[in-house]
């Protein structure tokens, strides 16, 4: 049979121009979310809105700041992050904080968030659960709120409340409540999202997970 030098086979990785008879461009699928263990999407970062002036401390807008629940390798530095909060005069611990923080994260009455950034803890919170007869449910109390100066104050603060709120509400609370702060800055973070004055706290309902099918 004569070899016929001018017919050539076309790479299947080449791209095909229109109007070649039995062949078609190839697609290339757009890229899906990087998954992680069992298949599952990696946690969103928080915080990545447009950058807002800060009335906060810290000058790191723009940063990735990711929110999850804490571990127990996380402790040391919450407890660094919180050092003039827990040795504060007066607080009267009778238990060592950090000891004391490494059973929250076990205990479901207590939900421990710390925000992080390049894998580094810049600041924390505390939930803690009571039940309240006469608030129909359960109270949670934001125990603990701490931030890195070096980071910005508000993007931090509001993403590790959020996740407080959003916890309280799976865990069947109808009220969050906090200590009020003292300077006005703080006070007008904790008001953004829907905390109001109630004597000396700060207080806040929310929907508890359930609560509707309950009643019905």
């Amino acid at each position: 049979m004569p070899y016929h030098s001018e017919r050539r086979h076309g790479c299947k990785t080449c791209a095909i121009g229109p109007g070649t008879a039995g062949q078609k461009r190839l697609a290339r699928s757009p890229p899906g979310p990087p998954l992680g263990a069992a298949g599952r999407p990696y946690p969103t970062p928080i915080g990545l809105g447009p950058p807002r002036a800060s009335h906060g401390r810290g000058t790191s807008t723009g940063v990735e700041y990711l929110v999850r629940a804490a571990r127990i390798t996380d402790i040391d530095r919450l407890v660094t992050l919180g050092v003039s909060v827990l040795d504060a005069p007066g607080s009267g611990h009778p238990l060592n904080a950090a000891d004391l923080l490494r059973q929250l994260v076990y205990l479901p009455q207590a939900s421990v968030f710390v925000a992080e950034v390049r894998r580094e803890v810049v600041g924390g919170s505390v939930l803690v659960l009571r039940p309240s007869v006469v608030a129909g449910g359960y109270v949670g109390t934001v125990d603990l709120l701490v931030v890195d100066p070096a980071h910005d104050a508000d993007r931090v603060s509001e993403a590790l409340l959020e996740e407080a709120l959003r916890s309280a509400s799976n865990k069947g609370c109808t009220v969050v409540e906090a200590a009020q702060p003292g300077e006005a800055a703080d006070l007008a973070r904790w008001e953004r999202l829907g905390f109001r004055p109630a004597g000396p706290l700060l207080r806040r309902s929310v929907a508890a997970v359930g609560a509707a099918a309950r009643r019905s």
